[in-house]
């Protein structure tokens, strides 16, 4: 099965494409493929890099072509999905990888993508086509097959149908681009003509350099842009200035340009990186903790037992974890679903209550609008479910005191089991250190003390020269005393509202995550 993979954001990979990769057995993926996407195959899926990078080919499209049909037919047949950036036929010789698993007997279906020759002119402002300044659109290839006799392409006749009102947007031109102009303003094409390149279209640290076409070269080499890369010749390239930079809302979020690493653990991680990349961040997970079973299902066996007698009336999950522990040992206990028939469930928030509805199959009776536990208790003690009731409270053996403290204070019988524990992470990630080392992490955020022990030991002795020019991140007073006492920089802090005036969950909203990317955004001057 043939993918595209889009132009370098995870979101824009297609639905079918993404539901292809969850089935995978194999993915066979280019260099460029997105990391966030290779993630979505199942655990156990064979992974296998065929990038082409410059210089240096992992394999030849021989080779390829054989290891696509290999693989398909190993162990009596395997589902392998071949991810493809951008389009698989729009210069990446899908049709050619497709062609060779056919005459082999094999199945292919072709599952289309998004171009970067459209969606990355798009993230910079740049439309294309439009009514008023082009009504077509070429894609060039810059990078044309060795040993071609001349040119495939026709420059005298693609410079009339620019000139004409027309967009042209190049693929792997960067290093020909000197070239490609000259043979466009040779044909005739105004040296006038807007251009513009975009470098990682999509992406994070997308950039962007405009020009006229003859001016282009130099603009490339000020903004020192390399490949990859996408050029656009015509009217539409000079659009943005036009609208006062309107249509460019991708490079105008407030925290585009910034690095963020993440210290949290992989789960909460993974949410937090996701928010701060709507707001235009590249962020790097490097979660401090780890989180793993209990050393005893003592308890929380015992507690799932007391679940199918209806002696709780509600079950209060409070993360993803604590869904899958859920049921794991319904599972261990052989019961299922119906044990759960006479308890109400509380979820946290929509990633919880979906996480018991994909693994547990039931739906969340209650489920706040925001994701914090002190809101949850809020919301049950509003509703008028907690004095004389039962709670079971499945979660980390060192979880925060918020949601039990609210629930026994008003009038609730709380029991809390262990359904996960956490602990230092073996290591922080290479591509972490990595960025440390080259100087490209702006922002470390921290959202516990822990979270700042933890980086603070795994860091160790280069913790001084790598955190050097780093600006950091926390999420309120207690954190910051921590981070002081291991010497650390407090850069921001998010201070908490009087409880007395917006009350305990109010309080907590404002100083949780999105308080702490709120008072980065502002550090940042937006």
């Amino acid at each position: 099965m043939l993918v595209g993979a889009g132009p370098g954001a995870p979101g824009l990979i297609t639905w079918a494409g993404l539901e292809a990769l969850r089935l995978a057995d194999v993915v066979v993926y280019d260099a460029l493929a997105n990391a966030a996407l290779l993630a979505q195959a199942p655990p156990d899926a064979e992974r296998i890099d065929v990038g082409k990078r410059a210089g240096h080919h992992r394999l030849t499209q021989e080779a390829i072509n054989a290891l696509l049909v290999d693989k398909a037919r190993e162990g009596g047949g395997k589902r392998v999905v071949r991810l493809k950036g951008g389009d698989p036929y729009l210069f990446g010789r899908g049709a050619e990888e497709a062609a060779h698993v056919g005459a082999a007997g094999i199945a292919c279906e072709v599952i289309p993508g998004v171009t970067s020759g459209i969606a990355a002119p798009a993230m910079a402002g740049i439309p294309v086509t439009h009514r008023a300044h082009a009504s077509t659109v070429t894609f060039v290839t810059g990078h044309e097959e060795a040993g071609k006799p001349g040119s495939s392409v026709d420059y005298s006749a693609l410079a009339r149908l620019i000139a004409a009102g027309g967009t042209a947007c190049f693929y792997m031109a960067m290093g020909r681009w000197d070239t490609i102009a000259s043979a466009l303003i040779d044909a005739g094409l105004p040296a006038s003509t807007p251009a513009a390149a975009v470098q990682w279209g999509t992406l994070p640290q997308q950039r962007s350099a405009r020009a006229t076409l003859a001016g282009l070269a130099a603009a490339v080499s000020q903004a020192r842009l390399g490949p990859p890369a996408i050029v656009v010749v015509g009217a539409v390239a000079g659009m943005d200035d036009q609208t006062a930079g309107a249509l460019n809302w991708f490079e105008r979020r407030p925290l585009f340009g910034r690095t963020v690493l993440v210290t949290r653990s992989r789960t909460q991680a993974s949410q937090l990186a996701h928010d701060l990349a709507e707001l235009g961040a590249a962020t790097i997970e490097a979660p401090t903790i780890e989180l793993v079973p209990p050393a005893d299902w003592t308890a929380m066996d015992a507690a799932v037992r007391r679940l199918a007698d209806a002696t709780y009336d509600w079950l209060v999950l409070t993360s993803g974890h604590a869904v899958a522990a859920l049921a794991e040992r319904l599972d261990a206990a052989g019961l299922d679903a119906r044990a759960l028939g006479g308890v109400r469930i509380a979820a946290v928030g929509a990633a919880t209550a979906e996480a018991l509805r994909q693994r547990v199959g039931v739906r969340a009776d209650l489920v706040p609008d925001r994701q914090l536990g002190a809101v949850l208790g809020q919301a049950l003690v509003d509703r008028g479910e907690v004095a004389g009731k039962r709670f079971l409270l499945p979660r980390a053996g060192l979880a925060g005191r918020d949601l039990p403290t609210i629930l026994t204070d008003a009038g609730g019988e709380v029991e809390e089991v262990a359904a996960y524990e956490t602990r230092q992470a073996a290591a922080l990630p290479e591509d972490a250190i990595s960025a440390l080392e080259a100087g490209r992490v702006d922002w470390v955020t921290f959202t516990s003390s822990s979270t700042a022990r933890h980086f603070t030991d795994l860091l160790g002795e280069r913790r001084e020269p790598l955190m050097r020019g780093v600006r950091t991140a926390s999420i309120g007073p207690t954190t910051s005393a921590t981070m002081r006492e291991l010497g650390l920089s407090v850069d921001v802090e998010v201070q908490p509202p009087d409880p007395d005036e917006v009350g305990v969950a109010g309080a907590v909203g404002v100083a949780g995550v999105a308080g702490l990317m709120a008072a980065i955004v502002a550090a940042e001057g937006g």
